[in-house]
């Protein structure tokens, strides 16, 4: 017998209205301009395949996936900040891209702020290619930043 005590593993779910809360704050910690409880909401009730990664009650990852005639879009994945550089945002996206595929989508989209280089090396290690850009994309301060499209084929 161990003195360890192992964590309980993390366990992937659909997002409950109950988790708002819990999500809209571990956005807000993340993001200049976070989404709102309207916009986490509007998904919900529009059908987007929206999930949450946690354990013992505490969500540490969220994302919210579109999907429709043959394509998805990757609206917005996020890290609790403490939680991050676990592995637990590949755990998510992966999961993700498995919804996607079970949607039977062919490619999956997102894009990504240009500044966001731990993401973006997570997207390229998980095979996403560059697509293209969006100028002046996310709002940045006074100004507004670049976003990288990506993709992966499915």
């Amino acid at each position: 017998m161990s003195a360890i005590l192992k964590e309980p593993a993390l366990e992937i779910r659909p997002l409950q209205d109950e988790d708002l809360q819990q999500v809209i704050e571990i956005e807000r910690q993340s993001y200049p301009h976070p989404w709102t409880q309207i916009i986490f909401g509007d998904c919900l009730q529009a059908g987007y395949s929206c999930w949450v990664c946690g354990r013992r009650g505490i969500i540490e990852a969220y994302g919210i996936l579109s999907v429709a005639v043959g394509e998805s879009h990757l609206l917005n994945i996020c890290v609790r900040p403490e939680s991050r550089q676990q592995g637990i945002g590949r755990k998510m996206l992966r999961h993700l891209v498995s919804v996607a595929r079970r949607h039977e989508a062919e490619v999956i989209f997102l894009e990504v702020r240009i500044s966001n280089t731990t993401a973006r090396a997570l997207y390229e290690d998980e095979g996403f290619n560059e697509l293209g850009n969006r100028r002046d994309y996310y709002p940045a301060g006074d100004s507004r930043e670049d976003a990288l499209i990506l993709a992966r084929v499915l």
